[in-house]
């Protein structure tokens, strides 16, 4: 089972394909499973690198970490595979951390995929969603209340349930450990930083993402340097699930150009 560690905890990875290295970053409470269809496509064209977060999946999950820790997690992987530049795609919470990769090692991150983002928040997305929609969710757990809010979530919700049916990927965390995973997004605000990132930055939302809205991703990428603003018209919150091709082609086609600039028409 490969692993690394940072410190005293211990990470869980998996590698695939080979070529320019590309390093996935998954979203809150899921793991890396949650880009078995991305990698079987992009592995064909580079070497992709999927990890668990700490406090997820098969990574050790302590009591209690920050941000801050998720970051320097990417950051001790990449020295563990001896990467001394790569590109970052991150999704929702993993979009989170691929910022902050990017602002504190600039030189590090060759293009920056932020997809389903946000620049701040007083707390997880899943967590000022559940807030805003409490009387409807009140007395159920955090499972019931993804499932329940999901039609504030999704776009294309048949997609998106046969993905999350999958007992793999759909990892139940204890209450404990949902707790610690949501409280390490609480308070992040890289809005006054972005501007330091190097890296060419795509920035993709959905239209029915009722988590992270485009607006949201649109005042992130307004807020780096060399980066583009692109919106699914058909997905919610997970595009890459929602709408997989398209997905797949403009992620590629990003990764292949050697400005690393969409084409015109974007």
């Amino acid at each position: 089972m490969p692993t690394f560690k940072n410190g005293d905890i211990s990470l869980y990875y998996e590698e695939q394909g080979s070529g320019e290295p590309l390093i996935l970053l998954h979203g809150l409470t899921m793991n890396h499973l949650h880009f078995s269809v991305d990698m079987a496509r992009l592995r064909r064209h580079f070497r992709v690198i999927a990890m668990d977060a700490r406090g997820h999946g098969k990574s050790d999950k302590p009591e209690a970490y920050t941000i801050d820790d998720h970051i320097g997690d990417v950051l001790a992987l990449m020295d563990h595979l001896g990467l001394e530049k790569t590109d970052l795609l991150g999704v929702s919470m993993g979009s989170y951390i691929a910022q902050g990769v990017a602002i504190r090692a600039p030189e590090r991150v060759e293009r920056l995929i932020l997809v389903s983002t946000k620049s701040h928040g007083t707390t997880s997305s899943s967590q000022a969603l559940f807030e805003r929609h409490a009387e409807e969710l009140e007395g159920m757990d955090f499972q019931e209340k993804m499932n329940a809010a999901s039609k504030y979530m999704f776009r294309n919700l048949l997609e998106v349930a046969d993905i999350m049916q999958n007992a793999d990927l759909n990892v139940r965390l204890s209450k404990e450990q949902q707790k610690a995973a949501n409280e390490a997004l609480n308070g992040f605000d890289f809005r006054a930083k972005l501007g330091k990132v190097r890296a060419k930055t795509l920035v993709i939302a959905g239209s029915y993402d009722g988590l992270n809205p485009p607006e949201a991703g649109r005042e992130t990428a307004a807020l780096i340097p060399d980066s583009v603003f692109m919106e699914f018209r058909e997905s919610g919150h997970l595009p890459n699930i929602e709408e997989p091709r398209l997905f797949y082609s403009v992620v590629k086609e990003f990764l292949d150009d050697d400005g690393g600039n969409p084409p015109p028409g974007w």
